[in-house]
């Protein structure tokens, strides 16, 4: 196991997964420009090694939004750039999946940073949602697409326009999160989301969702294609075998 041990994103890695913890428990683990630039290093780092992405914030809270010292400096020209959200798409296409461990804030762009997770749990202090409308922008790092992909259509625009902030229990009610626990439990929670992960093959794990993130159009063509790889995958074969001598036994 090796660990980063300072600056605004802490890293802690294992065989088959690496925990990132946000890190800026001043600002409540708002998001800046360091943090962007650490969460590139990372998806580097995955990209080349897939493992498995535990994503979380310290302190009690997830992330309170972007910085908006830095966002209210930024022009036309920054928002061209899609500073958060080209870094919140690379994590989304992460070959392996990604937990984000939700506690305290999740609000503007932490809230999208959880969007582009494959997979959510919250601690019953969450409290996430999209406030920029108030602040005289949109949610441009991912909301908008995204949420209505995780919510449907009529929940996604709902909280988009109002801004409304929602606790654990309306999260988990309408999808956005799969479970709650308490705050103590949440990171074993996220870890036995991983353990359970690890004990599939690999490849089809990558597989699942790569077909899963690919457009409506590409199907069903894109599964039997990644299917037709792992129809001649060792591991396939031996998997199948060891099922078949455990039922006949």
């Amino acid at each position: 196991m090796g660990a980063d041990a300072t600056g605004p994103l802490l890293v802690e890695r294992h065989d088959d997964r690496v925990v990132a913890t946000l890190n800026r428990p001043d600002k409540r683990n708002a998001i800046d420009q360091s943090t962007i630039d650490a969460l590139h290093v990372l998806c580097a780092e995955l990209e080349a090694i897939p493992r498995t992405l535990i994503l979380t914030g310290a302190g009690g809270v997830f992330a309170s939004g972007a910085d908006i010292a830095q966002l209210r400096d930024r022009r036309a020209d920054d928002a061209r750039a899609g500073i958060n959200a080209n870094a919140f798409v690379r994590i989304a296409l992460l070959p392996m999946p990604v937990i984000a461990a939700l506690d305290g804030y999740a609000l503007g762009g932490g809230a999208e940073l959880a969007y582009a997770a494959d997979l959510r749990i919250a601690t019953p202090s969450l409290k996430i949602g999209n406030p920029e409308t108030g602040l005289g922008i949109i949610a441009a790092a991912g909301a908008s697409w995204r949420l209505k992909e995780i919510v449907g259509d009529a929940r996604a625009i709902e909280l988009l326009l109002t801004g409304r902030t929602i606790g654990a229990d309306e999260a988990q009610e309408i999808g956005l999160v799969s479970e709650v626990h308490p705050a103590d439990e949440l990171l074993p929670a996220a870890h036995a989301i991983a353990d359970r992960i690890a004990r599939n093959d690999r490849a089809a794990t990558m597989a699942t969702k790569r077909v899963f993130r690919a457009p409506r159009e590409a199907h069903p063509a894109v599964d039997l294609e990644e299917q037709a790889v792992l129809f001649e995958s060792p591991e396939k074969m031996r998997r199948m075998t060891e099922f078949l001598e455990r039922k006949q036994k």
